[in-house]
């Protein structure tokens, strides 16, 4: 089985509307995927990323120990020259890490080579998308998610390649946790194999395309329980709204209502019971002075 030697891709609008499909060019995508290549310059990549900073401190670098702990015979104990050394807890540290670099150097024709075998690995899954142009006016996150939902890549890994630096177009990506947006000149090995699609813009590739007109994205029918649930839900909002002016028509037509009786008798419950505390107050007031008199001491018969 022979290996195709030129791809195509699906191309659409910004908007996301679907247009005819485009001839990668030849010189980039011509089918070589060259694997040993390709990990060289990843494991290049992720190394050249460290930074290297971590250090620890030998027992010369250590504060303190500059006089023997205890003398070297008669104690019984063994014999020591530093509470610095390795041996003892807060010592030095043997063999520890100390700052470096891990930058590694990858010829630019092995870089060349890993760059284009990864955009065939790609071509190859037909995960590839060209766009015709990106002309953002202003940053806006919500169109760039809409376009990506329109091509069902919202819940998968993007890389999107735009013809230069396009600051618009980089905000309006940014916060997508799923997107990562590059020129297409800066684009490496590592991002386009991090990535499940890569869309790129028409211009950056060699091809410029008309303008076409744009079309609304169609309706998916909705299907499962929780969509039929709702329908039911927004039923029986329906039939209620319907249902409670009827029921005020006839509360004003007809005599009073229970509620009202209730309320009314609730009234005349409440005026009784403060009646009967009221009554209960002036009895024990009159009983108290009673007793108050009652109690007074006589006066003696010589004062």
């Amino acid at each position: 089985m022979t290996e195709p030697t030129s791809f195509e891709a699906a191309t659409y609008t910004a908007q996301g509307t679907e247009r005819e499909r485009v001839q990668l060019p030849g010189d980039l995508f011509d089918g070589t995927v060259n694997m040993p290549v390709m990990h060289q310059a990843v494991k290049a990549f992720l190394a050249n990323r460290r930074q290297g900073n971590a250090s620890t401190k030998t027992r010369g670098l250590v504060v303190g120990g500059n006089q023997k702990p205890w003398k070297q015979k008669g104690t019984g104990r063994a014999r020591q020259g530093s509470i610095r050394a390795p041996q003892w807890v807060g010592g030095g540290t043997v063999f520890g890490p100390h700052p470096r670099s891990y930058a590694q150097y990858v010829p630019r024709q092995v870089r060349a080579l890993a760059r284009k075998s990864a955009f065939n690995a790609r071509a190859r899954e037909n995960a590839i998308v060209v766009v015709d142009t990106f002309n953002f006016d202003a940053p806006k996150t919500s169109r760039m998610q809409a376009l990506l939902n329109r091509l069902d890549l919202g819940h998968r890994k993007v890389l999107i390649l735009t013809d230069g630096a396009k600051p618009n177009v980089y905000l309006s990506a940014r916060n997508i946790p799923t997107v990562q947006i590059l020129p297409y000149s800066d684009v490496s090995t590592y991002h386009i194999l991090w990535s499940d699609v890569v869309m790129i813009e028409a211009t950056a590739i060699g091809h410029t395309l008309d303008p076409i007109a744009e079309r609304e994205p169609a309706e998916k029918p909705t299907r499962g329980r929780k969509t039929a649930r709702k329908a039911a839900a927004t039923a029986d909002a329906d039939d209620t709204k319907t249902r409670k002016p009827a029921r005020k028509s006839a509360a004003k037509k007809g005599p009073a209502t229970t509620k009202s009786k209730a309320a009314k008798t609730r009234t005349k419950m409440s005026a009784d019971r403060k009646s009967a505390v009221k009554k209960k107050s002036s009895v024990k007031k009159a009983a108290k002075k009673s007793t108050t008199r009652g109690s007074a001491k006589p006066k003696k018969k010589g004062s």
